[in-house]
């Protein structure tokens, strides 16, 4: 059944466009722009057809009520941390939700996906991390669950909140450990040098890897990044911010299918914006 599901989750031409709308999750009050609705705001992004919606437990039925057979597929978010802040609270976690593979399985997920984070300082909360991955590997052998993992460099909060460490030396070793934990899908970050990310899908020894989109940031400049990721090796994208707070998120999601799955060029993407 692992199979059955991965092939719900990347479309006919092997690669995937998941949109991340689980921001909710992680209880900080910026991370909730665009998605203040969320009835609404999966809907629209159901309309746009991308291959996946990734929600938590609690919004994951809005998106399964959607009737008919073309609606994305599930793409569950197992975990909660309080690692966005600035400044950080005094204690840090990452808790897994009760039974999390039984839950993607209630829900109809093709998928579910942890954080492997790694934070300056903060040992203990990667500790969690490498525990979290661990139990869901085996319960996700059992049930036929494909596993996604999300290693996630992050650089001193106090620069700013949510602050992605683009180092690919950092990068490396945490994507590969993901592997070797056992993941069946990547979903690794961009580096500060886009045209080194092939040595990223090439750590992950074979497993698809889809990257993340991080932060706002401008069309062109979304359009042209994942352009070029893709045409190094990227089987796909995980983005959030940069579908759901664009003032067109259908528009934009057509736009980034067209490159993930067709091959788009940018100019011919950014048609779907107009």
């Amino acid at each position: 059944m692992k199979f059955a599901r991965i092939n719900r989750l990347f479309g006919v031409s092997g690669n995937c466009f998941d949109v991340a709308i689980d921001h909710g999750m992680f209880n900080e009050r910026t991370f909730l722009a665009g998605i203040e609705d969320m009835k609404t705001a999966i809907k629209v992004i159901a309309d746009a057809g991308p291959d996946a919606i990734q929600l938590p437990p609690g919004t994951a039925p809005l998106l399964q009520a959607i009737p008919g057979k073309q609606r994305p597929a599930l793409v569950l978010r197992t975990d909660i941390a309080n690692i966005y802040g600035n400044p950080l609270p005094s204690a840090l976690f990452s808790e897994m939700i009760d039974r999390a593979v039984e839950q993607g399985v209630a829900l109809d997920a093709a998928c579910v996906v942890v954080n492997l984070l790694m934070l300056p300082n903060q040992p203990e909360v990667y500790r969690a991390c490498v525990r979290n991955v661990n139990s869901l590997k085996r319960e996700c052998e059992i049930y036929g669950m494909p596993l996604m993992v999300e290693p996630l460099v992050m650089q001193d909060n106090s620069k700013g909140a949510y602050m992605v460490d683009g180092a690919i030396d950092k990068i490396l070793p945490l994507v590969r450990q993901a592997a070797e934990l056992g993941a069946d899908i990547i979903k690794a970050d961009p580096c500060d040098n886009v045209a080194e990310y092939h040595r990223v899908v090439e750590i992950a020894q074979g497993l698809p890897v889809l990257v993340r989109g991080g932060g706002r940031v401008s069309d062109q400049e979304i359009l042209t990044r994942t352009k070029q990721l893709m045409e190094q090796g990227a089987r796909g994208i995980v983005y959030g911010r940069n579908v759901i707070q664009h003032n067109n998120p259908a528009g934009m999601t057509r736009a980034l299918m067209a490159i993930v799955h067709d091959k788009a060029s940018v100019e011919g993407a950014s048609r779907h914006l107009a």
